[in-house]
């Protein structure tokens, strides 16, 4: 009998092997992977943003607030202040992106609403991503001069023009142009434009906005006029002398 239970012991022992062993078996848990929110339908009017542009059209953005929830909120508060109206693209690259966003029209302006800290995501900044506009630090900078320019958006924002995919996870990416990218295509180039090429208005769809309306044609260019000067008297002829007539020589 001893044998007998002595036998079922290492069988036993044989097939669940020994407690380190037994531990060594256990599946090791992967590492988890953060949980992507589903984005708005495109149903959804309270996030689609509505630029009416000088260049001829309305261009319709699809908003993300699963990816930059505080960034699509400044966007919809600007938005309904009017704060873009009339605002230019001051700066547009051929094959990279047109910037807008500054009421000083430079560069370097924003809103009175404070700064947003840093929102990096996945998403890629292909042809008709909207990303957050926002301060450079020099490649060599120290981590607090690059973390303050992280975390210095506000206001202004570019659309891709070109597939920029060195731009992901150092910009806030929180958009994406689902229609009138072509409108965008001919915003006028340069930094700044000579002619720079205007947001009309800006909209939030849920707020129920009015069909485009392009914008008034510029007004005539209006020539200053020219007096006109009275002709004088014509000048009186002058009279030539009568030539003289030839003295006919004497003879002797």
């Amino acid at each position: 009998m001893r044998f007998i239970l002595g036998l079922i012991a290492t069988m036993c022992l044989a097939v669940t092997g020994t407690p380190a062993m037994a531990a060594k078996k256990k599946p090791v848990a992967a590492n988890p992977v953060a949980e992507r929110l589903a984005p708005p339908p495109l149903t959804d009017k309270e996030n689609l943003l509505y630029l009416d542009l000088s260049t001829g059209g309305r261009v319709v953005i699809r908003l993300y607030p699963n990816v930059a929830p505080k960034m699509v909120e400044r966007i919809k508060i600007l938005t309904r202040q009017h704060f873009y109206d009339g605002l230019k693209f001051h700066r547009v690259i051929e094959g990279f992106m047109a910037q807008t966003g500054d009421p000083k029209g430079d560069g370097t302006g924003g809103s009175t609403l404070p700064d947003l800290p840093a929102e990096f995501n996945w998403m890629p900044h292909v042809r008709g991503a909207v990303s957050a506009a926002r301060e450079g630090s020099a490649p060599d900078a120290d981590a607090e001069t690059r973390t303050k320019a992280e975390n210095s958006a506000n206001s202004q924002f570019f659309i891709v023009l070109d597939p920029k995919l060195a731009l992901d996870k150092k910009y806030t990416n929180f958009g994406r142009v689902i229609s009138g990218m072509e409108f965008v295509d001919t915003i006028e180039r340069g930094e700044p434009p000579a002619n720079p090429s205007t947001i009309l208005h800006a909209y939030i769809a849920a707020d129920n906005p009015p069909a485009y309306t392009p914008p008034p044609p510029p007004p005539p260019v209006v020539l200053p006029a020219v007096t006109a000067v009275a002709p004088g008297p014509a000048p009186k002829p002058v009279a030539k002398p009568a030539p003289k007539k030839p003295v006919a020589k004497k003879t002797k």
